[in-house]
């Protein structure tokens, strides 16, 4: 009896959140965070994308209770040693077990990621939708200056901005979401200038709403979607720019167990001992992976014009 009430429980709530005639408003976004749910389910690559980023953020979260080891531990005795039952990825130049490292520079690669997406995204939407909505001569200068941003490859902009700064985790943070906002400045101006002559934001305007109300309260809820799937995808590059700063020794400083800094350690020992530089570059990959599948999986159910759901 309770496996079927808690059926028709379920039933309940699915038909609830399907009704063609919502009731309230919140009842409304969550049918359409629900039907966005369904879309999302029946994409399988979206969905081990999904399943990679939260596995690396439950690893992140409980790397101390995870690790087997401590990850700056140097035991000269058991260096560069291969898979075994007490090191399973390893050992390092210095005895340091590479599991407990990809397992805290998991850490290292979230707390990265995060922070340049909460700088830069902000940011480059504020810049797109100001310049999209006022025009004229704000946009010609909020653009230019995204143009000679967007006019530098981004790890030499980060490159030469690390160098300014001085190396460090969190210079290395500052640079890569100084190059990384102008992308995203770019797409919310353009779903600005499509939205900004609508009939529903000249009715705003009609009713004496300012121009800081109608880009805060309704031009930047509708970039939202597509500034997410554009963050999501490219956090694989984001990755990419920290890992190859940590390789170049401008990124996280030693002890950290930066995945970069780890491939830049064990590439003079290559040939003979693969490992201590192999498995932080898979480790690498599998998230960027995951990172893209799932970047791709949201771009199908939030971007209407690619057939999903609005």
């Amino acid at each position: 009896m309770t496996s079927q009430a808690q059926q028709v429980e379920s039933e309940g709530l699915r038909s609830w959140l399907l009704s063609s005639s919502p009731q309230s408003r919140g009842q409304a976004r969550l049918g359409r965070a629900y039907i966005g749910w369904l879309a999302f389910r029946s994409n399988a690559l979206a969905m081990i994308g999904l399943g990679i980023v939260v596995t690396l953020i439950v690893v992140a979260v409980f790397a101390p209770l995870i690790a087997p080891y401590d990850p700056n531990a140097q035991i000269l005795a058991d260096r560069l040693q291969f898979f075994s039952a007490q090191h399973w990825f390893g050992t390092d130049e210095l005895g340091r077990d590479i599991l407990s490292r990809i397992i805290h520079g998991a850490r290292l690669t979230l707390y990265i990621v995060v922070l340049v997406a909460v700088i830069a995204a902000p940011i480059g939407l504020l810049v797109g939708t100001t310049a999209g909505y006022l025009g004229g001569w704000v946009d010609a200068v909020l653009m230019r200056i995204t143009d000679i941003f967007l006019a530098f490859p981004k790890l030499v902009l980060a490159l030469a901005l690390v160098s300014a700064l001085g190396p460090g985790i969190e210079n290395a943070i500052i640079a890569i979401a100084i190059t990384s906002w102008p992308p995203y400045a770019r797409i919310a101006r353009a779903e600005t200038i499509t939205i900004r002559n609508s009939d529903f934001i000249s009715a705003v305007r009609l009713q004496g709403a300012g121009r800081l109300r109608i880009i805060w309260s309704h031009i930047v809820p509708l970039c939202t979607s597509s500034l997410i799937v554009r963050v999501t995808l490219d956090m694989a590059g984001i990755i990419l720019i920290a890992a190859g700063l940590g390789f170049l020794g401008l990124g996280a400083q030693p002890p950290l167990p930066e995945w970069g800094a780890m491939i830049s350690s064990g590439r003079k020992v290559l040939l003979d001992q693969w490992w201590v530089a192999t498995v932080p570059g898979i480790a690498i990959f599998i998230v960027s992976l995951g990172f893209n599948l799932l970047g791709d999986g949201l771009r199908d159910v939030l971007d209407p014009k690619s057939g999903g759901q609005g």
